[in-house]
């Protein structure tokens, strides 16, 4: 039991690693976007009717950013919604029937993606031993 336990831990903790690493590139993005456009933190700001202490808050990652301020910042930044909107970590890894598994709502790296891969077929292989050794001690048990 304290196996799938450990597997569970360090999935979680792959997917909150996972979740840092896709929020410090939003935060970087909206900053880089929002210099380039030569819009200040102020500006910006206004755009989403807060304070400018406010939306630095929010472009740092210190706070969340509302539904309806992505399509506002996606607007003043000129690009598509898709382009800077946050990826949230609620979707699913899906098998594609070929044996690989891919990230469908996650923006993980493919580095990181590939390594899991490998890491879940080592499981699989771990799996497998351990219902045959447990079907041998049963049958030895008999």
């Amino acid at each position: 039991m304290s196996f799938y336990c450990n597997l569970i831990a360090k999935y979680v903790n792959v997917l909150h690693i996972c979740k840092h690493q896709n929020h410090k590139m939003v935060q970087e993005k909206l900053k880089t976007l929002r210099k380039q456009r030569g819009l200040s933190q102020e500006k910006m700001s206004k755009i989403l009717s807060t304070d400018p202490s406010n939306y630095s808050r929010k472009e740092r990652g210190e706070i969340g950013i509302h539904e309806e301020e992505w399509q506002k910042l996606a607007d003043a930044l000129n690009v598509p919604l898709e382009e800077i909107k946050e990826e949230k970590l609620s979707g699913s890894v899906d098998n594609d029937n070929s044996g690989n598994y891919y990230s469908q709502y996650f923006n993980i790296p493919n580095s990181i993606v590939e390594n899991l891969q490998d890491y879940i077929s080592l499981l699989k292989k771990e799996v497998e031993h351990l219902k045959k050794e447990n079907k041998n001690l049963k049958s030895q048990s008999k």
